[in-house]
């Protein structure tokens, strides 16, 4: 006996008039309507043709600051530094109640837009590891909705702040998942060289991931994913590594790209682009021409890279707006890359949805069987249409049991001679 039968879906692939088959929280079987006509099924949901997606991931954020504008003040440069500042101001004041309680709420968010997996960055610099701690509780109380996926984040850097290492290894040693870094933080470029080698054998070690924020910075010199990739290399970690943000490419001379970018591909490193945050944070040493600083997203993933979008910052000292809707993200993302051909703008909601499910290494995500019945309709035709429009989440599913439930975009007009509802397809 099948659960629940859904029909007539629009997948993201291009198929139509597609049945879903769930028993027992995944995915049974998946085909052409026609071909369950005569299933019996315990609940049959009707997608109207609508498009059937598997839910969103976002590979970065950074959830023990998320919701915090405006504590204990407003960034009012908007830089990058003065945010780091701001962060460093607020710590002291942090409580484990207050990370937690701003935490859950932004997983509501998330839910609510299809947002089913995060992987977020949690500060490690602070002796007592209490937004370690707040994360670890909350990663516990989502887990039968969220996956949250947790990287030792050593905000002021691992060799330059007092204690950092040591802390991040009895973060690891508490349950936190990934090991991270930020290289170009450290005092000189040999530290960062250091902290990027000393962090990989740390995760080969202990047969965990690597995610570094990695040359977030207008600098062409900055090149540690280079570093990054030798020692994914050497150490045979490959797909467990992650440079997140690698802004300084956008500033790189094209010759020095040309020897990068095969050496990122043969290291199989994934890359995760943040658009509303590089395109905010960078160039801001500029008057004009301006930088805009996101990676070099087309050319990565022409060579065959694996590439994420991450929303990074949600009203937190980095970045006073935000949602938690993947789709803001992977709309700017195409904007920025000047990647509006169909093919382009299709690898952008691959960018929000399967490749960082990839980086986090997720398992059972998908939408074939033997998969977690985990998805999400929209209110589209098919994921160019849900970019337009940043489309409406009708349902989110979780396990074969809808937990969020969003009503259709439509319009009621009152204009003479013309339709009176009006619904953006």
């Amino acid at each position: 006996m099948i659960d629940t039968l859904i029909k007539n879906a629009t997948l993201a692939d291009g198929r139509k008039a597609i049945s879903v088959a769930i028993v027992d929280g995944r995915i049974d079987a998946v085909g052409p309507d026609a071909e369950f006509a005569n299933v019996q099924a315990g609940q049959v949901i009707d997608a109207a043709g609508q498009l059937l997606s598997t839910p969103f991931v976002d590979a970065h954020f950074h959830m023990d600051a998320t919701l915090s504008y405006g504590l204990p003040r407003v960034n009012q440069s908007g830089t990058l530094l003065e945010g780091i500042a701001l962060w460093g101001e607020l710590k002291p004041l942090l409580t484990q109640d207050a990370v937690v309680e701003r935490a859950l709420a932004y997983c509501d968010w998330a839910v609510g837009n299809g947002l089913l997996a995060i992987r977020s960055h949690v500060d490690v610099c602070d002796a007592s590891l209490l937004a370690v701690e707040a994360l670890l509780h909350v990663k516990k109380q989502v887990a039968s909705y969220l996956d949250l996926q947790l990287v030792a984040f050593p905000q002021d850097g691992v060799l330059r702040s007092p204690g950092a290492l040591d802390n991040l290894k009895r973060s690891l040693d508490m349950g936190v998942d990934v090991v991270g870094g930020i290289p170009h933080f450290e005092r000189t470029m040999a530290d960062g060289a250091e902290s990027v080698r000393i962090l990989c054998e740390i995760a080969a070690e202990r047969g965990l991931r690597v995610d570094m924020h990695c040359d977030e910075t207008d600098d062409p010199m900055s090149r540690h994913i280079e570093t990054l990739s030798y020692h994914a290399h050497r150490l045979g970690l490959f797909d467990r590594v992650t440079g997140s943000h690698l802004t300084s490419m956008h500033s790189m001379d094209n010759y020095y790209v040309s020897k990068l970018i095969p050496l990122m591909a043969e290291a199989r490193v994934n890359v995760i682009a943040n658009p509303l945050i590089n395109i905010t944070i960078q160039g801001r040493h500029d008057t004009y021409p301006k930088r805009r600083g996101m990676t070099r997203v087309p050319e990565l993933m022409a060579a065959g890279i694996n590439v994420s979008f991450g929303h990074d910052c949600v009203r937190d000292p980095w970045y006073s707006l935000g949602s938690g809707d993947m789709l803001d993200v992977a709309f700017m993302g195409l904007h920025v890359g000047q990647m509006t051909g169909r093919d382009p703008m299709l690898a952008c909601f691959d960018a929000v949805t399967r490749n960082p499910a990839k980086t986090m290494g997720i398992e059972g995500y998908g939408l074939e069987p033997g998969c977690n019945a985990d998805l999400v309709l929209l209110q589209a035709a098919d994921p160019v249409e849900a970019l337009r429009l940043r489309a409406t989440r009708l349902w989110v599913m979780r396990r074969g049991r809808i937990i969020a439930h969003t009503p259709p975009a439509v319009a009621t007009l009152d204009l003479p001679g013309r339709p009176s509802r009006v619904d953006w397809q």
